[in-house]
Order: structure tokens, then sequence, then C-alpha cells
């Protein structure tokens, strides 16, 4: 019986630690982040003309022949570095993401299963994988930056449109920490606009068949995994791709 209210007090310290950290290092971050945003932008400005900026296709790099002369080429490697950091911290969120959402019974099961000797979420891991490389196919940098950034705002405004919804129908419901509502409001503004403003500025077919392949998730998750169509071909392909990643289920997050 000790041992097990020691348990459940260090848990109530832990859970009260995350809710004064968490907004404490959400805030200290972004801030940290936009304060050096800023003055990188400064020094583009400083340093580069407007022509310069406008024909570079690496400011960055331009901006470090410029300034560290031979030693130019160390912007090359932090930028390397840099986009390798964020692809790291994606891929492994991204596939926590489609991990938590199979649990919660948003997507197959296979996909709430983790490795039986690593204890990793291969099967989302895979599964983000092969997303990713479907997005990939047209090829070009700017293209997949574009429709990425416009995939992304609508689901970011889709999911502060849920939050101000739960805001003003459930006030009761539990939160862990608060915000005042202004900040999402400002944010979804922000979302519609930067989905909008890119079909308005320059309409391209492309946008369509990126809303077309969100949309076709519908075609899955309706008769598949809400009416839970064809169970037992379900349940046989769960098994063999379960015996064959070598996966099982779990009952905490990994």
């Amino acid at each position: 019986m000790t041992g097990l209210n020691t348990s459940l007090i260090v848990q109530i310290q832990a859970f009260l630690q995350n809710k004064v950290n968490l907004p404490r290092a959400v805030i200290i971050a972004i801030s940290l982040v936009t304060g050096l945003y800023l003055l990188v932008n400064v020094s583009y400005l400083t340093v580069m003309t407007p022509k310069e900026l406008v024909s570079s296709s690496a400011v960055a790099v331009t901006w470090g022949n410029k300034v560290l002369g031979s030693w130019g080429w160390i912007m090359s490697v932090a930028a390397a570095l840099s986009a390798f950091g964020s692809l790291n911290g994606t891929f492994f969120s991204g596939g926590r993401v489609c991990f938590v959402a199979a649990r919660e019974g948003h997507m197959p099961d296979i996909l709430a299963m983790a490795h039986i000797h690593r204890l990793t979420p291969s099967p989302a891991l895979i599964f983000t994988t092969i997303v990713s490389l479907v997005v990939l196919i047209p090829g070009d940098f700017q293209t997949i930056v574009n429709f990425f950034s416009f995939t992304a705002w609508i689901f970011y405004g889709i999911t502060l449109a849920g939050l101000l919804y739960l805001k003003i129908k459930k006030p009761e419901l539990p939160r862990p920490y608060k915000v005042p509502i202004i900040l999402p409001i400002l944010v979804l503004i922000a979302a519609v606009f930067l989905v909008l403003a890119p079909i308005v500025d320059n309409p391209q077919i492309e946008y369509l068949y990126v809303t077309l392949f969100i949309l076709s998730g519908i075609l899955i998750y309706i008769p598949f995994i809400y009416y839970k169509l064809c169970p037992n071909l379900l349940t046989k392909l769960t098994v063999f791709l379960q015996l064959f990643l070598e996966v099982c289920p779990v009952d905490k997050n990994v």
C-alpha cells in the first residue's frame, strides 16, 4: 500500500510539473525562435541588396559567401544539419501521431502496434515513410514545399477550429494549461489566409489534387474503420502484418 501511494504521489508531482513546464517551454522556445528568425532576416537585409535577395536560390549561402568569404561553406553545412534535424523530428512526431490516432480507433489497428524488441511504433513510421515517398513524386522541391505548407495549414486550421469549438461548447473539460482565446483565433485566421492566399495568387490544378488526396482518406475511414466492413479480411491482413513486422499491441506510449 505504501508503494502504491508513493507511486501515485510521484505521478501527481510529475503531472503538476509538466503542467508548469510545458507552457514555459513553449513560450521560451517560440520567443527564442522568433527572435532569432527576425535577427537573421535583419542580417540578410543589411548585407544583401533586394536584387541579390530575389535572384539568390539560397539566401543563407549567398549571405555566408559575402560575410564569411572562404568559410561560406559553413552555411551550407549548417542548413543541411538544420534540415536533417527538422526532418528527424517531423518523422518521429508524425509517426507517433499515426500511432495515437490508430490507438484511438481512427486508423487501422496495425498502426497502433510497436516492435516487440525495439519498442518503437514501426508500422506507423513505415506508413509515414510511404506517404512521404508518395508526396515526393512531383520531384520539384518548390512544388513539394508549397503543397506541404498548403496541406499542413489546412490541418492546423481544422485543429484550431476544433479547439475553439470545444472551448465554447464544452468549457467544463479538463485542460492541462490555458491560453487567452485570442491566440487560437489569430492563428486560425492566419491558417485560413495561408490556405487561401496561394490559391488566389496562383491558382493551380495541383491544389485540387492535394485536396482530393486528403479527402481520399474518407473513402477508407468510413467503410473500413467506422463501419468495419470486411472484418475478416482486415483481421487477416492485420495478423499477417503483425507477424511480418514483429509487432504487437501496447498499453502505453512508446
